[in-house]
């Protein structure tokens, strides 16, 4: 046993911020709105950073950045809208908004086992003919019944799409009863196609708990093709000095740097340690170390932030506790916000 005594060479400064917020909408604003704040203050994007024990855990901060217009770079995974099976769920709401979608319509059936390029043009070409106007001035979302009824001239498995999307297809279903469907049709394609397919429903457990608070689909969509112009990458490489951009990361990928103001979102037990970890001793002592490095790589000013009532869908339990971590750490250390 090695025991450390840590002290700072800067001395005043203010104190690190814990922010309790709602609901992690509301955590991702807040990041939002501070990382502005700061900005009017003459703190460069590329000196702030946000950091996170997984990748998905900031796919709901990337759409408010994005709608915020503010660039960012993300290391160590994939921006949320880049990866693959976001983008085939996203597919299926892209054809129930507007069957005329090609690219969703081509995405879509060539996930279904036995179709091929040539099966897939097929029934693009049946829709497009027959199925819906041709018409741009025409509402491609007011689908007749008949659109999603008449398909039995179609292959076995095409088939099961159609009764599935026209299971979900009425107008009066909310966003996120249809991605809740669709993501139980989509979920054997997952098994099969990807190895890493648990890592992945991750992905999708994030991707459904954001359908759910939008009103339509439309709107969704709308916020889903925003993109800031940046590329996310895994390695680090150092920006040009004409490049501003805000540094999204994973917990592992941040480890040597340094940034002048940090927020470290999500430090939420069951996340940040990981449920998983709780299995063992030693893995607990790594996710420890992981917020050690986390919170270490602040030089001025350094923001923990936490959702509550968060629903884990693998587990069924309902998360509301901050961090292990930081649970107990008195107001003389760390400044408490709460956000509703």
């Amino acid at each position: 046993m090695y025991y450390k005594e840590l002290y700072t060479t800067k001395p005043g400064g203010e104190l690190p911020q814990l922010v309790v917020a709602e609901n992690e909408n509301l955590q991702s604003r807040f990041v939002v709105q501070k990382v502005l704040e700061l900005r009017e203050q003459g703190v460069p994007l590329q000196e702030m950073a946000i950091l996170f024990r997984s990748s998905f855990l900031s796919f709901d901060l990337e759409i408010e950045l994005s709608k915020a217009n503010i660039p960012f770079v993300k290391f160590g995974g994939f921006k949320f809208v880049e990866t693959a099976h976001v983008k085939d769920m996203i597919a299926y709401l892209r054809v129930l908004e507007n069957p005329r979608d090609v690219v969703a319509w081509n995405r879509i059936l060539l996930l279904v086992d036995g179709v091929g390029p040539r099966t897939a043009e097929k029934v693009i070409d049946d829709i497009l003919k027959r199925r819906v106007p041709a018409n741009p001035d025409s509402d491609a979302s007011m689908v007749t019944e008949k659109f999603w009824s008449e398909y039995n001239a179609y292959p076995d498995n095409v088939q099961k799409l159609f009764t599935k999307l026209k299971e979900v297809a009425p107008a009066k279903i909310p966003p996120g009863e249809k991605s809740y469907h669709m993501l139980k049709y989509y979920e054997p394609i997952l098994r099969v196609r990807y190895d890493d397919h648990q890592k992945r429903k991750k992905d999708l457990e994030m991707f459904q708990n954001i359908t759910e608070r939008y009103r339509n689909i439309d709107e969704l969509l709308t916020d889903l093709a925003l993109e800031p112009p940046n590329e996310s990458v895994v390695d680090i490489e150092s920006p040009g000095p004409e490049d501003e951009y805000l540094t999204l990361s994973t917990i592992h990928s941040a480890k040597g740097l340094e940034w002048n103001s940090v927020f470290v979102i999500y430090a939420l037990e069951g996340r940040f340690p990981t449920m998983r970890s709780a299995a063992s001793d030693e893995e607990m002592e790594e996710e420890r170390r992981l917020m050690y490095v986390a919170c270490t790589r602040a030089k001025q000013n350094l923001f923990i932030s936490y959702p509550i009532n968060i629903y884990d869908r693998e587990s069924g339990m309902i998360l509301t506790k901050p961090s292990r971590f930081i649970q107990g750490i008195g107001e003389n250390l760390l400044e408490p916000w709460v956000i509703e």
